[in-house]
Formats: structure tokens, C-alpha cells, sequence
């Protein structure tokens, strides 16, 4: 038996693999690149408020306290469908607008980040749209 599994049949093996792996891979990839364009939106592209948003998102770092679509820290709620728990757009501006300036007593929050109303209204531009992403069911419920 040992004499029948050669050097040479090792090497064809690895390189058979190694074929069969590389076109699943680029089969895959394929499919990628045809699924996505049909789940993403594109309106953040052609929307200022919605960008001006994302950019206010990222500045305040956002990020480092809440989760948007699963990525992000785990201290804070995931804000993926915030629009959509709260109610509307408006509901959001209120809570983020309602965040005492010092904080809520012995515990850490939410800080007061002073937004204009315009600000308010790009950040839950932003969080509309992250809402209706088609984000394969994420997050699974509607408390995120």
C-alpha cells in the first residue's frame, strides 16, 4: 500500500486541490459581485444629508460606543435599526437631543455633543438609510 501512494501522486493531489480550491474561490467571488450591487442602495452616494451624517458618525466616533449593522463596540445599542425601534426619525433626534449635558449619575452615557438641527437632521438621515440596508436580516431583532 505504501508503495502505491507516490511522490508523484502527491503532487498531482496538491495540485488538483489547489485548482479545485482557486476556481471555488473565483466561482464565489463571482457570485459576490453580483449579489451586492442588488442589495446596496447607492443613495448615500447621490444624498448630502445622508453623507454629512456618515460623516458625523465617524468624527464623534460613534463607533467606539454603539454597533451599526453588527461592526462597532458592544458598550451602547446597536443603531442598525434605530429609526425602525424608535419609531421615526424625529424619535431619534429627540433622545439624542435629550442627553444631559453631565451625563446620567453613576453610570456612564450617552454625552451631549450639542448638534444643530441641521446636524440632527443629517445624523438621522443617516441612521434612515443604515435602517434599510438590506443587511441579510442583521440585526435579528427589533432591539438590535
Amino acid at each position: 500500500m505504501s508503495g502505491s501512494f507516490t511522490t508523484t501522486t502527491a503532487r498531482n493531489i496538491f495540485y488538483g486541490g489547489t485548482l479545485f480550491f482557486l476556481l471555488v474561490f473565483l466561482a464565489l467571488t463571482f457570485q459576490n459581485e453580483q449579489i451586492i450591487p442588488q442589495r446596496d442602495q447607492r443613495e448615500m452616494l447621490s444624498n448630502p444629508q445622508i453623507a454629512a451624517g456618515k460623516k458625523l458618525w465617524e468624527t464623534n466616533n460613534c463607533v467606539g460606543c454603539h454597533t451599526l449593522l453588527g461592526e462597532g463596540a458592544y458598550f451602547a445599542p446597536e443603531l442598525g435599526n434605530v429609526v425602525v425601534r424608535m419609531g421615526s426619525k424625529e424619535a431619534v433626534k429627540a433622545f439624542i437631543q435629550s442627553r444631559p449635558a453631565e451625563g446620567v449619575p453613576g453610570r456612564r452615557s450617552m454625552p451631549q455633543f450639542g448638534f444643530s438641527d441641521q446636524d440632527l437632521d443629517n445624523i438621522a438621515a443617516f441612521l434612515d438609510y443604515v435602517s434599510k440596508i438590506n443587511a441579510a436580516k442583521w440585526p435579528p431583532n427589533v432591539q438590535g
